[in-house]
C-alpha cells in the first residue's frame, strides 16, 4: 500500500514554461526532506491549464528524477475519459508507480458513470489507481456505496479523500474489505483523518514544510497522536496562510521564498496579494 506524506507537487513555471531545472531540483529537496511520495499534475501542480505535452513532460521528469527512490503517483485526471485513459497510460509507460484519478467534473456523471468512468482507466492500463473524490471542484460526490464497488477492482488500491468530511472513511472502511490506501486530500483534518484509519496524506503544504508534514504522519501512524497534534498545531497557521488566496497562488510563493522556485502561476490563478504575502512571510519567518 501507499502510505504516509505525499506531496501534491507544484510545477514551477519561468517565462511561461516549465521550469524543468527547479523541478529536478525540487524531486531531489523532497526526498532529501523525507517526503514519502511525489503526487505531479494534479490540483496544485495546475494540470488543468497546462497543455497535453507539458503534463507528460512533468510527469516524465518527475519519474526520470525520483529514480524509484520513493514512489510516484501521476495525476491522470480528466473529465474525458479518453483522455485520463491517455494519461494514465503515458505515466505506465514512463514508470510511474501508479495514477490519480479525479472525477467527471463538469460532466455531473451518475454514480453508474463515474464507475464507468474509472473502471475504463482500470480496464486498459496495468498500473494502480488512486480515486481522487473532490466534490467542491468536480462537482460530484462519489458515495461510499460508488468507492467500495470500484475498490472490488483489482487495481483501485486507495482514495484520495477531499470532502472534508470525516464520517466519510468510516463508512468506506466498513465496506471495502481488502488493504486500501486511504489518504486525506485535506491538509487541515489530516490528522482527524488518520485517526479514523487513515494512512496518510495528499498534501499541500508539504511543498513548503516537507520535513513537518512526514514527521505527522510518521507519528500517526506510531500512534502517537500527542506529537501528530503538535506537529499540527505549528503547521494549521502555514495551512490558513496557503489557502488564503486561490491555490496554488500562496503556496507558489511560499516557495519562492524558500528559494525553491517563482512564484509564476498561470491564468486564471493570480499571484496573491501583497497582504497575502505578508502573512505567509510571517507564518514561515521561523524557516526562512
Amino acid at each position: 500500500m501507499f502510505s504516509g506524506s505525499y506531496v501534491a507537487l507544484i510545477t514551477p513555471f519561468r517565462d511561461g514554461e516549465i521550469d524543468e531545472v527547479a523541478l529536478r531540483h525540487l524531486v531531489n529537496w523532497h526526498i532529501k526532506s523525507g517526503t514519502h511520495g511525489l503526487v505531479p499534475m494534479g490540483t496544485t501542480g495546475e494540470s488543468s491549464t497546462v497543455s497535453r505535452q507539458e503534463h507528460q513532460r512533468v510527469v516524465e521528469v518527475v519519474v526520470e528524477e525520483t529514480a524509484g527512490r520513493i514512489p510516484v503517483i501521476a495525476g491522470a485526471g480528466s473529465n474525458n475519459p479518453i483522455e485520463a485513459l491517455e494519461y494514465a497510460r503515458h505515466a505506465e509507460s514512463v514508470g510511474a508507480d501508479g495514477v490519480l484519478c479525479v472525477a467527471g467534473y463538469y460532466n455531473r456523471p451518475s454514480q453508474e458513470g463515474l464507475y464507468q468512468h474509472f473502471k475504463l482507466i482500470h480496464d486498459q492500463t496495468d498500473i494502480p489507481i488512486i480515486i481522487y473524490n473532490i466534490p467542491p471542484r468536480a462537482v460530484v460526490d462519489i458515495l461510499p456505496t460508488t468507492m467500495a464497488r470500484l475498490a472490488k477492482l483489482a487495481r483501485v488500491v486507495g482514495v484520495k479523500d477531499a470532502t472534508m468530511d470525516l464520517s466519510r472513511i468510516a463508512q468506506e472502511r466498513l465496506l471495502i474489505d481488502k488493504p486500501f490506501s486511504f489518504f486525506s486530500g485535506d491538509d487541515m483534518t489530516a490528522v482527524g483523518y488518520n485517526a479514523m484509519g487513515g494512512v496518510g496524506c495528499i498534501s499541500v503544504t508539504a511543498n513548503v514544510l516537507p520535513a513537518l508534514c512526514a514527521e505527522l504522519q510518521v507519528s500517526a501512524q506510531a500512534g502517537d497522536m500527542r506529537r501528530a497534534l503538535e506537529v499540527q498545531d505549528i503547521l494549521t497557521p502555514v495551512h490558513q496562510a496557503l489557502f488564503s488566496e486561490p491555490s496554488p497562488g500562496g503556496v507558489k510563493y511560499a516557495a519562492s521564498l524558500l528559494g525553491l522556485c517563482l512564484e509564476d502561476v498561470r491564468l486564471p490563478i493570480l499571484p496573491v496579494s501583497a497582504e497575502s504575502k505578508a502573512t505567509v512571510k510571517q507564518v514561515l519567518a521561523r524557516w526562512l
